[in-house]
């Protein structure tokens, strides 16, 4: 991919259940720095969070929980069942999101920056903003498997997720590296210990042309 921004960075993507987090957290045990746009997310749509008022201005008052964050329950109905209202959301939470990204690039100490974005193809604007993409990878069985145990969820609920995000073999022809991830922990370290080595060289390589 060509990167708009001067430094090195990678846009980490993988469907639900793919293992995103575990292997972002061993890009950073290493010292890349990390920006996690689903934390980001959070944070605005947090008791007092940036993205609140506008939200609750947008699609009411019952959209808040008791304690004044986003019912993420009642909103993941609404935007499943209501394309319109999907967009809707994103308008509100997508520019505030480029910009606390931003942010946390700009002060970034690591050697480079991972980028953690879950629907990283999906939002067809990602893909532009990084030098790579890599991917996590893990058969549908995996995914499905590992997201029933982990969110308590029925295997069509999970199906319906992975129906919203692109198809495994779409996210494997726009990444430009892939971790595969079917194995356990003990097979992700090799895996990242070379892309970190690679990234490296990469970053240097950028920094003094």
């Amino acid at each position: 991919m060509t990167a708009q921004a001067t430094a090195f960075s990678v846009g980490l993507t993988g469907g639900i259940g793919c293992g995103k987090t575990t292997v972002a957290d061993m890009f950073g045990a290493l010292g890349a720095t990390l920006v996690d746009t689903d934390a980001i997310a959070h944070a605005l749509t947090a008791p007092h969070g940036a993205a609140m008022p506008a939200i609750l201005a947008e699609f009411g008052v019952d959209f808040a929980t008791p304690g004044g964050a986003l019912d993420r329950a009642k909103m993941r109905e609404l935007v499943f069942a209501d394309p319109g209202a999907r967009a809707r959301l994103e308008a509100i939470l997508h520019p505030r999101i480029r910009d606390a990204t931003a942010a946390a690039a700009a002060i970034a100490s690591g050697p480079y920056v991972i980028f953690v974005v879950p629907l990283l193809i999906e939002s067809g604007t990602w893909a532009g903003r990084v030098t790579r993409v890599l991917a996590i990878d893990c058969s549908e069985e995996t995914q499905i498997a590992r997201v029933m145990a982990r969110n308590n969820l029925l295997e069509p609920q999970v199906r319906a997720i992975m129906a919203a995000q692109v198809t495994r073999a779409e996210r494997l022809a726009a990444a430009d590296d892939v971790i595969l991830n079917d194995d356990g922990v003990e097979a992700l370290a090799p895996q990242v210990e070379r892309l970190h080595a690679f990234y490296l060289a990469e970053a240097a390589r950028m920094a003094h042309p």
